[in-house]
């Protein structure tokens, strides 16, 4: 399923989209950047140009690849997934070439973490794509997360958990809200130095915990609930958390979650008969909600699920595994206000790049396909 990232997000977030007019690429017009997320359920890219308050998209791609499929059983990539992945990557080099970006930063995540064949699928696509794909650890993927929702957090809270769902694995940082390094603003942008006083990540995400957890129609709630306790003993244990602990406890605490799973339950509490991303890119959700919507899809089988408008039927297996996941947390820490974030890692990457300092290249070299560079440029650490 691809998705074209077409609606505003708001002036005051600071990643405002191009409208369709601005989309061609005019002589004059400012370098662009792109960030490429290759997960374990997803194939996603973004192409933003800098501006005075972040950035503003040009363009944007995600494709289900679930380039994870079997993997938790097997160790290994398989080879219909890997050639869907292919697929999607290859679409996304001749956007990038397209769009002539200057600077581009293509990562992978779990699943490529985790399979014995992960490095050579790495050089298959670099030899078929002229992607230089980087596998990025846990806890980069937690800090560009975190980097990506800086503008859904509330300020007047002390802190905030930012909750990254993703298919084969979920990063959890722990933020301090009053701690420096929140209003550096985009120029001077560094994920390392954000005040994240812990972050945690568990190998377990919506792809995984389905596989492992096979549904049972007979018994949908029973098979909700070893989901929600799988995952609340995979996360239970990250001692620097509790440092954060007395906010929650006082109700001066936030939870941001991101997902595809997560946006798509808040489509649904919405009622939305379209995906629309300006009403659900920092909605405000209560845990009772969250609950309610939960138990509405509960109440659906899988046909029944992928009739819905904002799952459809590459999501329809999953997204309960999700819900699942996002429930287990807010039952270990314990929150009212959960903010949805359509938006995340390939966000965090696009600010790095662009408060990264430019770097001379050698003539010849790290060009893609199609002429776009593909030279990485690292993130600030």
């Amino acid at each position: 399923m691809s998705e074209a990232f077409d609606t505003p997000a708001g002036p005051s977030l600071g990643v405002s989209p191009a409208t369709a007019d601005e989309r061609r690429v005019q002589p004059g017009e400012g370098q662009t950047f792109a960030a490429l997320d290759l997960g374990t359920n997803n194939c996603r890219l973004l192409i933003a140009r800098p501006s005075a308050d972040g950035f503003r998209i040009v363009e944007a791609f995600s494709n289900i690849v679930r380039l994870g499929e079997g993997l938790s059983q097997t160790g290994r990539l398989q080879d219909r997934a890997m050639d869907r992945a292919l697929g999607a990557l290859k679409t996304c080099a001749d956007k990038i070439a397209r769009r002539r970006c200057v600077k581009i930063r293509a990562v992978a995540t779990q699943a490529c973490r985790a399979a014995e064949n992960g490095a050579e699928f790495i050089e298959r696509v670099r030899r078929e794509t002229g992607l230089q794909l980087q596998i990025i650890t846990p806890q980069e993927e937690a800090h560009l997360s975190v980097a990506g929702c800086l503008n859904l957090l509330d300020r007047k809270a002390d802190a905030a958990l930012v909750v990254d769902v993703g298919g084969g694995s979920t990063e959890l940082s722990w933020v301090d809200l009053k701690g420096p390094g929140l209003d550096a603003g985009p120029r001077r942008f560094a994920p390392g130095k954000l005040p994240i006083k812990a972050w945690m990540s568990a190998p377990i995400g919506v792809v995984t915990l389905a596989e492992r957890y096979p549904e049972d129609p007979a018994d949908r709630q029973g098979w909700y609930r070893l989901m929600v306790e799988a995952m609340k003993t995979a996360i239970s244990d990250c001692p620097g958390a509790e440092a954060v602990r007395p906010a929650f406890d006082a109700g001066r605490a936030q939870i941001v979650g991101t997902s595809g799973a997560i946006t798509s339950l808040a489509g649904i509490h919405l009622g939305l008969k379209r995906y629309d991303r300006t009403r659900v890119d920092g909605l405000w959700v209560t845990r009772e909600q969250c609950e309610e919507t939960a138990q509405k899809l509960l109440a659906l089988d899988l046909e029944g699920r992928a009739r819905q408008p904002c799952i459809g039927p590459e999501r329809a297996d999953l997204v309960l595994a999700g819900a699942a996941i996002l429930q287990a947390v807010q039952e270990l820490w314990p929150c009212e206000r959960v903010c949805v974030a359509d938006r995340g890692l390939r966000e965090g990457l696009l600010l790095s790049l662009m408060a990264a300092p430019s770097r001379r290249r050698r003539r010849g070299r790290g060009r893609c396909k199609g002429g776009a560079r593909t030279t990485t440029a690292e993130a600030a650490q």
